[in-house]
């Protein structure tokens, strides 16, 4: 049996889409309106956000390698890959609601996903949508603690 498993799904996972060592990027944009103020590029290590003083700040933070395993470990466990790439609809409404757009860019595969914090759909969607949104940000902070600076 676990030699017909491993014949079986062997091909199968290393066929899979989105595999961790194939993780090129991420890109992590959120605010109010249509600027995002508020970004992060993994492969640079550009870090901007706007302070409760609305002042913008700049920094380099750069994620290693358990980061990495992290953050796809959790997109693997909340299926952020069958995520639609919008989630909610922009509208009149969305201008003063927040946006988050999630961009991961893998060797030969990219996904993109951008979420409006007005969307009155699917719960379990919209709720998978922010678990991952928070492991973002969390991950970005506890890197930018490392960093010391």
């Amino acid at each position: 049996m676990i030699i017909y498993c491993y014949i079986y799904y062997k091909p199968i996972i290393q066929n899979a889409p989105f595999r961790k060592n194939d993780f090129v990027s991420m890109n992590y944009k959120w605010g109010v309106k249509d600027t995002l103020e508020n970004q992060y590029d993994s492969k640079t290590g550009a870090y901007q956000y706007v302070n409760s003083q609305d002042s913008t700040i700049k920094k380099k933070v750069f994620f290693n390698n358990d980061d990495v395993l992290y953050i796809h470990g959790k997109a693997n466990e909340i299926g952020l890959w069958n995520f639609p790439d919008t989630i909610g609809k922009k509208s009149a409404k969305s201008m003063a609601v927040p946006r988050y757009d999630m961009f991961f860019k893998y060797k030969e595969k990219s996904k993109h996903v951008v979420i409006y914090g007005d969307f009155d759909g699917n719960p379990k969607l919209l709720d998978a949508a922010m678990q991952m949104r928070k492991v973002i940000e969390e991950t970005i902070n506890q890197a930018e603690k490392r960093s010391g600076k």
